[in-house]
C-alpha cells in the first residue's frame, strides 16, 4: 500500500475512533475521555490531510 494511502485510511480511522471516544465522554459524563476523542479527531484530521498532500505530490 503506498505510503499516501495508508496516511489517508489510518487518519479516516483515528477521526471516527476520535469521535466515538467524544460521544462516550459526553453520554459518561467524563470530560477526560471526551478531550482525548477530540484531539484523536483532530491528529486523524492531519494524518489523513497528510496522506492528501503526499497523493498530489506522488510520494
Amino acid at each position: 500500500m503506498k505510503s499516501s494511502t495508508k496516511d489517508q485510511t489510518e487518519g479516516r480511522f483515528h477521526k471516527e475512533k476520535g469521535k466515538l471516544k467524544e460521544v462516550a465522554g459526553q453520554l459518561s459524563d467524563n470530560p477526560k475521555l471526551e478531550a482525548e476523542g477530540t484531539g484523536e479527531k483532530i491528529a486523524g484530521a492531519v494524518q489523513e490531510k497528510i496522506g492528501q498532500v503526499k497523493k498530489v505530490l506522488g510520494k
